[in-house]
């Protein structure tokens, strides 16, 4: 065990001194504010005539109250199955893939440490930045929409510590399991650029396409159950109610069932990488 914290504290050095590390954790943050409160409050603050009409009141006030503290839960949660698992990705495949081309991976088995405990500070470190992600996440959609609600003079209606307990492990599941399978993939390609680029297309195109065939074939929509997007999906649409409309949240499986599966991912994927990383020749 000391070895293997010893291991992740040198990991974190490197990943903290690591440009692109922090990049993508920012381009993650941007991105959930941007898709999370900022679009969402313009078309609240400026679409006065579009929301005329007596229907189109009742929206408008629902689309306020999502941007209200109570809501954070649910704005939390709602991109990251699919922009905050594609730079999930990204990350896990960077951690992983550039130890083969700088010689990380090499020059840390022959110091000393087990490969073993090499890796699981590795894998320490990667959920330590995941952990960070959901947690600055969290932090900067709390200010925020505690500043809407006193600009707009709404009252600051906090959400409850167990939606919000909800929200943050279901966060954190999702985004650990798209890590881990760039992770995976970053050290099975031996380099990121590959992983990088066959996670992204997977995670953005085929899986939505594998699901449309689905809807025509039986047998290809039973498969696509078990696939970690409609895992991460459903598991996110369970929690928020909304299986339609935000890209990524679907319905096609229970709450119960999504959970499981990706645990499963998550167990299975670090499975894989400690199999690999121990027995791979990487003369």
């Amino acid at each position: 065990m000391t070895t293997v914290l010893h291991a992740t504290r040198a990991e974190l050095l490197r990943l903290s001194r690591w440009p692109a590390v922090w990049i993508t954790v920012g381009a993650w943050v941007a991105l959930a504010l941007t898709f999370g409160y900022v679009f969402d409050y313009v078309t609240w603050a400026t679409g006065t005539e579009t929301f005329a009409t007596e229907g189109a009141a009742a929206a408008r006030d629902a689309l306020l109250a999502g941007l209200l503290p109570q809501a954070v839960p649910d704005v939390l949660v709602q991109g990251m199955p699919m922009f905050g698992g594609a730079l999930a990705m990204v990350l896990g495949a960077l951690v992983a893939g550039n130890g083969f081309g700088w010689g990380t991976w090499k020059t840390a088995f022959t110091q000393g440490p087990s490969r073993t405990a090499v890796v699981g500070g590795s894998l320490t470190a990667l959920s330590v930045f995941v952990l960070l992600m959901v947690a600055a996440t969290l932090a900067l959609f709390t200010a925020v929409s505690a500043g809407i609600a006193l600009a707009e003079d709404q009252a600051v209606v906090w959400p409850t510590a167990s939606a919000t307990a909800q929200a943050v492990g279901s966060g954190l599941l999702v985004l650990e399991m798209w890590a881990l399978l760039g992770y995976t993939v970053g050290v099975l390609a031996r380099g990121p650029a590959l992983a990088v680029g066959l996670g992204l297309v997977w995670a953005l195109v085929v899986e939505n396409l594998l699901r449309g065939v689905g809807s025509l074939l039986d047998a290809v929509e039973q498969v696509t159950h078990y696939l970690p997007g409609t895992a991460a999906g459903s598991l996110v649409g369970a929690l928020t109610g909304t299986g339609t409309g935000t890209p990524g949240v679907l319905d096609v499986v229970p709450g119960g069932q999504a959970v499981v599966t990706v645990v499963a991912y998550v167990v299975g994927l670090c499975a894989v990488v400690l199999v690999v990383l121990r027995r791979r020749d990487l003369a």
